[in-house]
């Protein structure tokens, strides 16, 4: 079976076109296809590692999770990490290229189009269709030269486009129309369909607003994707941290995520989310942590000034009260680096300061590299850990520009396998008296185990009662599962699926 595409394309930024692929990628999997996802272009500093070490954007990650599909870096050959308001690092075929300026980048699209080409051939050798997501819109005037993620990445597979729109924010018609009306001719006809979604009321309502739409366009609107807030996917971008986590009484573990300028890999704490006795919130910029169980320093893609963030903005202090007053804190990768007791960044990787005083909670010393470390791991408690028990074998990825040396030998983890090569490596530190702790492991509350252990010993600081049984059965991966089953569900009840398949070629 020759190889099919379809493009799905956005009247703007979130407005739900990774979703709609995922759902996409599900539905033609349940359905019997070899699907795989692909973006040629992502911006996005939640990332993740790949088997063979290369660095990815999560999205096309929960995609080809939905496809059931190991994550692969020609799902998405350029991804683009900011580290300034005008700069970004660069990363094709899942490796770091350079850092470029906007403007730099702009120019570099010539070049890039050929990764791309390399990688959206290679899929299509090998699975039976290609569900392609845009990025932003296609009508920003601004960026249609050179363009390789939306019309132009259209082209290149030579591939329908539906067009989504977000109707929750309002102005869904306008937008819809507008954006087609700023295509060319060509582009035009590729659009072959529109979505709504997040659509709230009485669907009878809308009607008249999609047959005008229809009407002056010509375009048939697919259907209309209800709001939901009770089907899980993991999210990439930083929006998605405005949310509002139910708030507990005492009987809850309250964990309090800071969410830092360059916040990154926030996914790692969504399996809190899940747990009934946890109460996860973040901490924006301007509020006070308050009274927590748990302080948790997480990812940053500039170390450096989010640890100038946390000084300048007191929280600092806050964290080292909290630790005085008998709370436990946290830090992954970056986190970990931050409470330690300063950071060096000789060669000015991150900034124009060579160094900055850490947090002092942990006895470590940080030196940034040039080469970043890109890698999956498992590893076990540290046998020097006398704090947690070993639990199941623990999985991971490592994502860092940094090396960490450490002053004592009270490690909290033992990586037994890198890059699938065995090894004994110690990984983060915990204090003797097991209330601070980092990792350089990112997706390490991913492992059920682990989670539950953690959250046990938190209750049991805080007093509260622990169940022997409580919540051995709570599967996260299961759990994921089972909500992209829902995913498709929804969208296959609010879609004209015969429809969407004549559009992609598989009828």
């Amino acid at each position: 079976m020759k190889c099919r595409s379809l493009m799905v394309q956005g009247t703007a930024s979130h407005v739900g076109k990774s979703i709609l692929v995922a759902a996409f990628c599900r539905i033609l999997r349940q359905d019997g296809y070899k699907v795989a996802p692909f973006k040629a272009q992502n911006m996005a500093l939640n990332s993740f590692i790949t088997r063979d070490g290369g660095e990815m954007g999560r999205a096309q990650v929960v995609q080809a999770e939905a496809a059931g599909l190991e994550p692969h870096v020609d799902m998405n050959p350029v991804l683009i990490k900011p580290n300034t308001d005008v700069g970004a690092q660069v990363i094709i075929h899942g490796r770091v290229y350079q850092n470029m300026s906007a403007s730099l980048y702009h120019e570099f699209k010539k070049e890039a189009i050929a990764f791309v080409r390399q990688s959206f051939q290679r899929l299509s050798e090998k699975y039976d269709f290609i569900a392609i997501e845009g990025a932003g819109s296609p009508a920003e005037i601004n960026l249609r030269e050179n363009d390789i993620v939306n019309m132009g990445m259209a082209e290149i597979a030579d591939c329908p486009v539906i067009l989504a729109g977000d109707i929750d924010r309002g102005g869904v018609f306008a937008s819809l129309v507008g954006t087609i009306e700023l295509l060319s001719e060509d582009e035009r006809q590729r659009v072959k369909g529109f979505i709504i979604n997040k659509f709230r009321g009485d669907i009878s309502l809308l009607k008249p607003g999609l047959n005008f739409l229809e009407k002056k366009t010509g375009i048939p609107v697919l259907g209309t994707i209800p709001y939901f807030k009770d089907i899980y996917i993991q999210e990439e971008d930083g929006v998605s941290l405005e949310r509002l986590i139910p708030s507990g009484g005492n009987e809850k573990v309250d964990v309090a995520v800071i969410r830092l300028p360059h916040i990154s890999n926030f996914t790692d704490f969504d399996p809190f989310e899940r747990e009934p006795d946890v109460r996860l919130r973040y901490v924006n910029y301007g509020e006070k942590i308050g009274n927590a169980d748990v302080i948790i320093v997480p990812g940053s893609k500039n170390t450096i000034d989010d640890l100038n963030y946390l000084h300048n903005s007191g929280h600092v202090q806050e964290i080292l009260r909290h630790y005085r007053s008998g709370g436990l804190v946290v830090g992954i990768c970056g986190g970990y680096q931050m409470l330690g007791e300063y950071i060096e960044d000789p060669y000015h990787i991150e900034t124009s300061l060579e160094s900055i005083n850490g947090i002092g909670l942990l006895p470590v010393r940080t030196l940034i590299e040039k080469e970043k470390v890109t890698c999956q791991v498992s590893a076990n408690i540290h046998p020097s850990n006398r704090i947690f028990k070993n639990t199941d074998e623990l999985k991971g990825y490592e994502i860092h520009m940094g090396r960490t040396e450490l002053r004592d030998e009270k490690y909290m983890f033992e990586i037994i396998q890198r890059e699938e090569k065995q090894t004994s490596t110690p990984d983060g530190f915990i204090s003797e008296d097991g209330r601070v702790w980092g990792t350089y492991i990112h997706g390490i509350f991913d492992n059920d185990g682990f989670r539950q252990e953690f959250i046990k010993r938190v209750k049991q600081a805080k007093g509260i009662s622990v169940s022997s049984e409580a919540h051995a059965s709570f599967s996260f991966q299961e759990f994921k599962e089972a909500q992209y089953d829902r995913l498709a569900e929804l969208v296959r009840n609010n879609i004209d699926m015969e429809a969407f398949c004549r559009i992609a070629g598989l009828r």
